[in-house]
């Protein structure tokens, strides 16, 4: 098994009653409160659909359109400068932002009512006061305002987003196994948290998130959560199991932390377990397995997977969770106040900075 070095020691920062930590270990209550919510929405994702979001919002976009043929998801930055914009009249534009107020989320309505009026735009927020709700009205599905993250990075807003759009319109389906996954979440939470503190003391300098496509949503997410968290102390990067032989595997060393979100798909796991055992054989990174697995032996560590027996399609929201609080501790290990990460300003709750420009 990989032995890791130790970095450099910082004071660390005490988490035990920080905002951010405090909406992590949340979500699983809101998670039910979701499907109720989803449950009541009169409105489902209909393909041709687009869902656009920005950031951690794009990412979650990818996570419903991967269960949902016929769905894409764009950046709504993509949107904003695409000429012309991949939308059609018949397009249904869905939208999804934590407090809908970016720049970008207002600049992409406004651009397409102009330049393709056809489009059918409706929008899943966690802020009902915000000048996404005031553009779309009714055709609007508002989460728990709990769901709207005082802190500076998206957690309890991106699972549940995640999990509202996914559900739209088949919950009668899925509603007893989705349930069955928050509460096993929130048994296994003090678990999954343990784990994620004895990564974090793991990491050195670099994380990589390893996942197939359908999957693909969580692990860039999860290295955006590392990145910003531990403001940009920690270098993160995402790959799919089978792309990172394609040059990425280069970024790899002995020291590097590799969280492997495995595939609940028989089929999708022998792949990903083969490039597992390279890496194990060139001694390449501490392994940690984020997902269900036969083949312990691969690992260094396991995190419990609640929801493991769903499609990957519908386990984003409780795969990222480790990602979250491994993110959540690292920072604390390098000194940084996960709360406000990046005090300098370089980046902030709610976009700044952008100009939209007419055309």
């Amino acid at each position: 098994m990989a032995s890791l070095e130790r970095a450099p020691q910082v004071a660390p920062v005490d988490v035990t009653d920080s905002i951010t930590r405090s909406e992590i270990l949340q979500q699983p209550e809101l998670w039910l409160d979701t499907i109720e919510r989803t449950s009541a929405c009169p409105w489902t994702i209909e393909s041709p659909a687009v869902v656009t979001g920005a950031g951690s919002s794009c990412y979650l976009a990818e996570a419903i359109a991967a269960s949902r043929p016929g769905v894409a998801a764009i950046a709504s930055t993509d949107l904003l400068v695409s000429d012309p914009p991949p939308v059609t009249p018949s397009t249904m534009v869905v939208s999804v932002a934590r407090s809908g107020d970016s720049p970008e989320t207002a600049g992409v309505i406004e651009r397409l009512r102009r330049l393709v009026p056809g489009a059918r735009h409706h929008a899943i927020t966690c802020n009902p006061d915000s000048a996404l709700v005031r553009l779309i009205g009714g055709n609007t599905l508002l989460l728990d305002p709990r769901t709207n993250d005082r802190s500076l990075v998206m957690t309890s807003s991106f699972s549940n987003l995640t999990l509202a759009g996914t559900l739209l319109g088949r919950v009668a389906l899925w509603r007893d196994p989705i349930r069955r996954a928050a509460v096993r979440t929130r048994e296994l939470l003090p678990q999954i948290e343990e784990l994620a503190v004895a990564s974090a003391q793991s990491i050195i300098d670099r994380v990589v998130f390893l996942a197939s496509p359908t999957l693909r949503g969580a692990a860039r997410e999860a290295t955006l959560k590392v990145l910003e968290i531990s403001g940009g102390r920690i270098v993160a990067k995402s790959e799919t199991f089978l792309g990172l032989r394609h040059g990425p595997m280069s970024f790899l060393n002995s020291r590097s932390l590799v969280v492997c979100f495995l595939s609940s798909d028989p089929r999708l796991q022998r792949y990903e377990l083969d490039l597992v055992r390279e890496l194990r054989a060139k001694g390449l990174g501490l392994l940690i397995a984020n997902g269900p697995t036969d083949s312990p032996e691969l690992f260094d560590r396991i995190v419990p997977a609640p929801g493991a027996d769903l499609p990957d399609a519908f386990r984003t929201p409780f795969a990222i969770v480790f990602a979250q609080l491994l993110g959540l501790h690292a920072a604390a290990r390098f000194g940084v106040n996960a709360d406000n990460p990046s005090p300098e300003r370089v980046i902030t709750r709610v976009v700044e900075g952008v100009t939209v420009y007419a055309g």
